[in-house]
């Protein structure tokens, strides 16, 4: 293949602008923000989980204090009615007397029970409470940690997106002084290889960083100045520049 020295020459600025453009692309792929969103998204998954089962909790509770305070409400007005009829005075037998006062004694330890039952279903309500309410403050905090990230992200993807503008509008400049079949190799080489051409630098080629043997700069030294050259050892594009020690 040949090609101008100088179309040659703008092989190594057009590198350079993709090396530019991949670290670019590196650099919004791995946003620290990114990072931290992604572990913010996954803790706020866990905290709707965690809330949803806190709250079935409270629900449950709920039920079970009604029925509770249901069942020391049935024991009291038992109790109650039982008084009533000792205190009128209607129990006339004195076995009734004894059976009604034991009743209303066994109804008082029973009420006396049920409402402990009330007062510890209570505490746990309140405990469930606390927690449902620390947790829906972890998830508003990490609601608007996430927004705060998001919107930082944003700033600094734009910015990327900028330069990458910018960067790319150099390249296809830069492209264009590149004939098409010599762009075309390079590009084949550069989506194999990542690096297209490199410079050969006192007779070490950049892209595999090795030097070349004797008869490699030999022939190299031999070819026409159009004429494009490759690295044997990985093949990629050889772009000859006054320091390339031949």
């Amino acid at each position: 293949m040949k090609a101008a020295p100088e179309a040659q020459q703008r092989l190594l600025d057009l590198q350079e602008l993709d090396a530019a453009l991949d670290r670019l692309a590196h650099r919004r792929r791995t946003l620290p923000e990114l990072a931290e969103m992604d572990r913010l998204e996954a803790r706020l998954a866990d905290l709707r989980d965690v809330v949803v089962s806190a709250e079935t909790d409270i629900a449950d509770l709920d039920r079970e204090q009604s029925k509770a305070e249901q069942d020391v409400d049935q024991v009291r007005l038992r109790a109650d009615r039982d008084q009533k009829r000792l205190d009128s005075g209607q129990v006339s037998s004195a076995k009734d007397l004894e059976n009604l006062q034991s009743e209303i004694a066994s109804l008082q330890r029973r009420q006396s029970v049920l409402e402990e039952v009330v007062l510890e279903i209570m505490e746990r309500h309140e405990t469930a409470d606390g927690r449902l309410a620390g947790l829906v403050e972890e998830r508003a905090a990490a609601q608007a940690q996430l927004t705060v990230l998001g919107e930082r992200r944003d700033t600094a993807a734009k910015g990327i997106d900028d330069e990458t503008g910018a960067t790319s509008a150099a390249r296809t400049a830069v492209a264009k002084d590149v004939p098409d079949d010599l762009l075309a190799l390079y590009e084949k080489l550069r989506g194999q290889f990542g690096v297209g051409a490199a410079a050969l630098l006192r007779g070490r080629c950049q892209g595999c960083h090795l030097a070349l043997n004797t008869t490699d700069l030999n022939r190299i030294r031999a070819a026409a100045a159009d004429e494009v050259v490759r690295c044997e050892e990985c093949r990629r594009i050889l772009v000859r520049t006054p320091e390339s020690g031949l």
